[in-house]
């Protein structure tokens, strides 16, 4: 590796490019800017690099007011073309990596990138890919494509992988403060990645391969992935046996050692836990490997809207009423609290169940002005006392911390509460149903 290259990452005077302006990258690039490093964000999307130019942000971890004084100081822009990453020094891959309709790995939009920049590479240039992948796809997949540039790996050309580690509305954890993994293709990709990622990020960590560092993100999600599933079986469990989910847990939660709480819920939503165990489910499956954890936990956690449908129907039941015909209300449809994500949202699901079992449903999200369900475009309605009392239950999906539940369980007939926020706003009422 060019030394004087390796010493102009150190020193912070290099140019970075982003790829993709979405949860990910934009925070990214805000913070290789605040440390005064010239940054370009990359995206075809027009319209938010149109709003980037303008200074105004469409992400709710970046307010506007941390946004614009980058932009009007000139260290941070917006382009919709590849060619600017000619003159960039650094290149940080941040494009979504879904899975398809039969649950593989979709890479369509890392392979796109790999494309449109093969041409523009120059010699002395990291490459650092941190959208999720399985365990092997940098070093058979994309790597091998970028060496059609000829550029030598670990000498001319840096590649290494350093995954995302994105909690959207996490108002402590963010991009600067949360610890960092680094796998490089070489050592001295390593050295050039830590060398960069070191102006941005209080603590990263170095692993020893590309391979490594996907295995990391992997198992960080699958675990979460795994545990959610067991405690929504425990909550199927306990409805069974009479048992309440919530003081159960809590009563196991003051166990000082071998025992780490979960909570249950409607289902798995985001970016991350509902899709990445299936990349490493793929990858072993290529290697006539079954990964049972995985497959079990993705069963119980796909079954959670349909349970919770079950629930809102027994509810229902035990009024006289039948879901066919009921007007319910789902109270947030984003898929974690405070955000307005709905990407992968258990809400969506549940909605559409309860549509399909001839309910009039509706929703209400402060954060969700309008959603598309298949064909079907619902708009938040209201949610006052008046609005409340119209319908025969209300579902609380997304437990937002500016919603009043007590408020919403008086003036509801029913409510069905498949997050504990009544029980943890010490809402105590006959007409509340818990998952």
């Amino acid at each position: 590796m060019n030394q004087e290259f390796l010493d102009r990452l150190k020193s912070g005077q290099f140019k970075a490019a982003v790829v993709g302006m979405g949860y990910v990258g934009l925070p990214l690039a805000v913070e290789f800017a605040e440390a005064g490093i010239n940054v370009v964000g990359v995206d075809i999307a027009t319209d938010k690099i149109a709003q980037l130019n303008e200074g105004k942000s469409y992400i709710p971890d970046i307010p506007t007011e941390r946004l614009g004084p980058l932009v009007a100081a000139g260290t941070l822009r917006g382009v919709a073309q590849f060619d600017v990453i000619a003159q960039c020094d650094v290149v940080c891959v941040c494009v979504p990596t879904p899975l398809n309709k039969t649950k593989d790995p979709d890479v369509s939009m890392i392979m796109s990138v790999a494309k449109a920049i093969v041409p523009v590479l120059t010699k002395d240039t990291l490459v650092v890919l941190e959208s999720t992948t399985y365990p092997g796809f940098t070093r058979e997949v994309f790597v091998p494509f970028l060496e059609q540039t000829d550029l030598k790996i670990g000498e001319d050309l840096l590649i290494a992988f350093s995954p995302e580690r994105v909690d959207p509305g996490n108002k402590v954890y963010q991009t600067h403060n949360t610890p960092k993994i680094v796998g490089g293709m070489t050592e001295q990709c390593n050295q050039a990645t830590m060398a960069a990622y070191g102006h941005i990020i209080k603590h990263l960590v170095p692993v020893t391969s590309c391979d490594c560092a996907e295995m990391v993100k992997l198992l960080e999600n699958t675990f979460r992935a795994v545990n959610i599933g067991l405690v929504n079986e425990v909550a199927i469990m306990c409805h069974k046996l009479g048992l309440d989910t919530w003081e159960v847990i809590g009563a196991a939660a003051t166990k000082p050692f071998g025992f780490m709480p979960f909570y249950p819920g409607p289902g798995l939503g985001g970016h991350c836990i509902p899709v990445d165990p299936h990349y490493l489910s793929w990858k072993l499956k290529t290697l006539k490997y079954n990964a049972r954890f995985i497959e079990l936990a993705g069963e119980i956690n796909s079954a959670m809207p349909n349970y919770v449908v079950g629930m809102v129907g027994e509810a229902l039941n035990d009024r006289r009423k039948c879901i066919n015909g009921s007007k319910l209300l789902v109270l947030g449809v984003a898929y974690k609290r405070d955000i307005d994500d709905v990407r992968e949202s258990p809400a969506l699901d549940v909605i559409e169940l309860l549509a399909e079992k001839g309910a009039e449903v509706s929703y209400h999200d402060p954060y969700v002005a309008s959603l598309r369900i298949g064909d079907d475009t619902y708009t938040s309605v209201a949610a006052d006392d008046e609005a409340l009392g119209g319908y025969d239950a209300v579902v609380i999906v997304t437990d937002h911390t500016d919603f009043d539940y007590a408020r919403v369980v008086s003036a509801s007939d029913l409510v069905v509460d498949t997050r504990n926020a009544t029980g943890k706003a010490d809402v105590v009422a006959s007409n509340v149903v818990r998952l």
